[in-house]
């Protein structure tokens, strides 16, 4: 695994966009918008340039992951700041290689070394379980617009800060500039090459 993890670069984003839409296409949805979301994303003021990592093997970037600030909704009355992230990728052809666990350790670290006390998003314990998430419910932490009773295990929580959230109950909400118009996401679209979309057993949007 000879790669190196280095900031992104503005000459980087066209090369990222396109390794991020190669990576999420068909997976979540047929075609996706991830590549469209972190294109947005990069001009929010709520974007982490501190934490916008690529990872580069040959000369070639190969994955990518990026932090977003956001706040929980305390039942206190405060707001609590912490980290959400995403999207992150490795290319296609080299995922479950190690290399996708080691971008988000050496992302994580980074982010501790910051000052950030945790990170709650929306992935897969199966493989975020190896990087200590486990599931916000245990923190307290309640996942905005979710009715009582339905699923939340997709909603992850890490402590960066040991203890940061002790004593906390709350409503995590997600940054405004993850949410985007599907017209948009089509015209963006139409600067990559042409892709067919599919709709596939597991997805999770129609």
């Amino acid at each position: 695994m000879n790669y190196i993890i280095r900031p992104e670069r503005k000459d980087d984003y066209e090369t990222v966009e396109n390794l991020v839409r190669e990576s999420f296409w068909n997976v979540y949805r047929p075609g996706c918008s991830e590549h469209y979301v972190i294109h947005v994303l990069r001009g929010d003021p709520a974007f982490v340039g501190e934490l916008d990592f690529v990872m580069e093997q040959d000369g070639e970037i190969i994955g990518q992951n990026i932090f977003m600030r956001t706040v929980i909704d305390a039942d206190d009355g405060r707001e609590i700041p912490i980290l959400t992230m995403g999207p992150i990728c490795i290319t296609p052809e080299l995922k479950r290689k190690g290399y996708g666990k080691a971008l988000l350790d050496y992302s994580l670290e980074r982010a501790a070394e910051q000052g950030f006390g945790a990170v709650l998003f929306e992935g897969n314990i199966g493989f975020y379980g190896k990087c200590g998430f486990d599931y916000a419910r245990k923190f307290g932490i309640r996942y905005h617009d979710l009715p009582d009773g339905a699923d939340d295990s997709f909603f992850l929580c890490k402590e960066l800060i040991p203890g940061y959230l002790d004593g906390i109950t709350g409503v995590y909400q997600t940054p405004k500039g993850y949410y985007v118009d599907d017209a948009d996401v089509e015209a963006f679209d139409k600067q990559f090459p042409e892709k067919e979309k599919l709709k596939l057993p597991g997805q999770i949007f129609g």
